[in-house]
């Protein structure tokens, strides 16, 4: 049983309202109103050099300054529903997503799209949160995702990729995805798609080669914050619980490893980021500055509602 007191203590001094805000709720049942959580540091920046037309002045998916990124990031962070500013940004990557020359490149091979579905799957997820389940844009992102979805349950753009696996990258943010338009919309079809999804991860106990047993890939075992699109454990156990999921069986594992990325001061910290900090040169800069291998608010937050709703807090 992992002991979280000394770390939600941390959580409620942290200097970000959307941080407290959570952990007071998760952990002690407490609501708050949403008004702070626009007020703090961190989702001040985010929404830092919106232009009129709702965009950044960058492309959509530019890594990491683009609106796709930042509205991720803005939802974890529970900003309001309907927030006016969050949804202009989530209309430019709607436009983007939906458009003609973004769907016409979808190939299809030996009967299997090839789609990087990440994109369209946290875009999906961002855009429930957001209360724009309605749109017609959005409903268009869950019907494709389901119509791009591979026999296994996942998706993978990979042109020369056999058919016969997925890519983990691909199909974890779909699925979460899917799960949050269901819980929008009470979709069944989508939150079936949602459930095969996850039943891909589960099979593999979330990091484990079917074949050999093995670890599948190293730094899947570290946790990241922002993942992004990429995949880790913490990140599919954070998924796998929201649908309700943490307690089969084959997620035990990796609740294990989960447990053991805890420090002796009681906090989560990133293992290598996929992000460099605000004002580097060159590409993958953020906006915002996460924390690098220092103990991360975020990460410390979704591992102890993971291990909660595992039955693992003491």
């Amino acid at each position: 049983m992992i002991d979280a007191n000394r770390a939600i203590a941390w959580l409620l001094e942290s200097r970000e309202p959307a941080v407290r805000r959570q952990a007071r709720r998760d952990f002690f049942g407490e609501e708050a109103s949403d008004d702070d959580v626009l007020g703090g540091t961190i989702v001040r920046t985010l929404f830092s050099g919106q232009r009129t037309d709702g965009g950044f002045g960058v492309h959509p998916y530019a890594k990491w300054s683009g609106a796709h990124w930042r509205l991720v990031s803005l939802v974890e962070l529970e900003i309001p529903r309907g927030e006016s500013r969050a949804v202009a940004a989530a209309g430019t990557v709607l436009d983007w997503l939906t458009g003609y020359g973004h769907r016409a490149n979808v190939p299809v091979i030996d009967g299997l799209a090839r789609r990087c579905a990440s994109q369209e799957g946290n875009a999906l997820a961002v855009c429930a949160r957001l209360g724009m389940a309605e749109d017609s844009r959005v409903e268009l992102l869950a019907r494709s995702l389901v119509e791009w979805q591979w026999p296994d349950g996942g998706w993978n753009c990979d042109r020369k990729a056999s058919g016969h696996r997925s890519s983990f990258h691909e199909s974890l943010a779909p699925a979460w995805g899917l799960h949050e338009f269901a819980v929008a919309t009470g979709a069944q079809w989508a939150r079936d798609g949602a459930n095969h999804a996850v039943e891909l991860f589960l099979e593999h106990r979330l990091f484990r080669s079917l074949k050999t047993g093995e670890v599948i890939n190293a730094d899947w075992l570290a946790p990241h914050y922002p993942p992004f699109w990429h995949y880790d454990v913490a990140q599919a156990l954070l998924v796998v619980s929201r649908m309700g999921k943490v307690r089969d069986p084959r997620a035990a594992e990796a609740l294990d490893v989960l447990a053991a990325r805890q420090r002796s001061d009681g906090l989560w910290a990133p293992g290598k980021s996929w992000w460099r900090p605000p004002g580097a040169s060159g590409s993958n800069v953020e906006v915002v500055d996460w924390g690098r291998r220092t103990p991360s608010p975020m990460l410390t937050l979704n591992a102890l509602r993971v291990l909660k709703a595992a039955g693992r807090l003491a």
